[in-house]
């Protein structure tokens, strides 16, 4: 074994397995006071989580990321995305309150001690709610650095006028993370300068400029268009450096890809031991369905699919935790994991039949929600777009 091997085999020291076995029970036991009928309930009556999010604060785990000096736990991100993947194999749903996991990058690296004095003991507490992120715009889509939404700064602070979409969660939270041009592209020597990121308090902006419509959507993701019609912010509200925010967002993007992968890897180990109990219980022509090759390859495969995301979940949240570079790790966790959530999806839907389709089984809720993974927060065709160009080296698509 030469040196480089030495030491990287002194780095393989991370357990694999139950990793935050406290944590894990601790989620499960909140998750156990929400079983299906709460969910369907709310999809319902387009409700708002309240109850499970305030179950959640009480016990500590939204506040997990914030350092102890604010209230919080000081927990590392793989502790985060425990959390999440808990949720999801308990048959819940993290939407409601996941934002502020990934939006506290953001915050904590490049806020001001002032700011996150201010805000984050709230935010630990449940408190003050951080969980609107307002970034994709109706016309540019995907194409952040292209967004039009503008502030522009006098002696007053800043003004705010245009518009953001998919802004989820936006009309329940206190305080919006918001990313702004606040010098027109055309002035600027390269496209991702000229951004900044506003932390806009939404208690004091509604009706003082700020107006929502709400979007109706195939999942209960409380999801809003956000209009900004000379909305004031006070200059304190900037974060970090005028012209920087791009920079700034990408800490918070990279969590959320993290995040939102363990997300799906926790909707894998639900569908999975769905899927097995039912293969297992289900007898036609007289033996289990499970017994069949043509039921039980497909669940044996999504299951080998999760283990290799899971992987690659562990890696990116180790790698961004040291504070190195992740963008291909996390960007690849979110690919592989909402691929094989998806897959797993399919396979229980099969292996269930018609009982799928009937609401009380609660598979359908959860087929649905998995499948926004492929296209939300990231569309799994640009991870692609981001391998090839960013990795493999190959020429830009656009």
């Amino acid at each position: 074994m030469n040196h480089m091997d030495a030491d990287l085999a002194g780095e393989a020291t991370l357990a694999l397995g139950e990793d935050y076995a406290d944590i894990r029970e601790g989620v499960r036991a909140v998750c156990r006071g929400f079983p299906g009928a709460y969910w369907r309930e709310l999809e319902k009556t387009d409700g708002y989580a309240e109850e499970f999010v305030r179950a959640m604060s009480e016990a500590g785990y939204l506040g997990a990321l914030i350092p102890e000096e604010y209230g919080g736990a000081g927990l590392p991100l793989r502790a985060g995305c425990v959390i999440l993947e808990e949720v999801h194999a308990s048959g819940c749903s993290a939407a409601a309150c996941h934002a502020q996991m990934y939006m506290m990058g953001t915050l904590l690296r490049h806020g001001s001690e002032e700011q996150k004095n201010r805000y984050l003991p709230g935010i630990a507490t449940g408190e003050i709610r951080f969980q609107a992120f307002g970034v994709t715009e109706p016309t540019t889509g995907s194409e952040t650095l292209k967004l039009r939404t503008r502030a522009v700064r006098d002696d007053e602070g800043y003004v705010i006028n245009g518009q953001k979409i998919w802004t989820s969660r936006a009309h329940k939270s206190d305080l919006m993370l918001l990313l702004v041009r606040t010098t027109p592209i055309e002035e600027v020597k390269k496209r991702t300068e000229g951004l900044s990121v506003l932390l806009v308090d939404m208690r004091e902006a509604v009706g003082n400029g700020l107006t929502m419509r709400r979007i109706d959507t195939m999942v209960n993701h409380q999801t809003n268009e956000v209009f900004f019609d000379n909305l004031r912010v006070p200059a304190e509200a900037l974060i970090g450096e005028e012209g920087q925010g791009f920079r700034y967002i990408l800490d918070g993007m990279n969590a959320e890809r993290i995040l939102t992968a363990s997300e799906s890897i926790g909707d894998c180990r639900y569908f999975a031991r769905r899927s097995v109990e039912y293969a297992k219980d289900r007898v036609v022509f007289g033996r289990p369905i499970g017994q069949n090759q043509g039921v039980q390859f497909p669940i044996a495969r999504a299951y080998a699919e999760y283990r290799g995301a899971e992987m690659l979940c562990r890696a990116a949240a180790a790698l961004f935790e040291a504070g190195k570079a992740c963008g291909e790790e996390a960007n690849i966790a979110k690919l592989l994991a909402a691929e094989a959530a998806w897959n797993a999806a399919e396979a229980c839907m099969q292996t269930h039949g018609g009982f799928a389709a009937a609401t009380e089984f609660d598979i359908e809720r959860k087929w649905r929600d998995c499948r926004l993974q492929r296209i939300a927060p990231v569309s799994t065709n640009l991870i692609l777009a981001y391998i090839g160009q960013n990795v493999l080296g190959m020429p830009k698509s656009y």
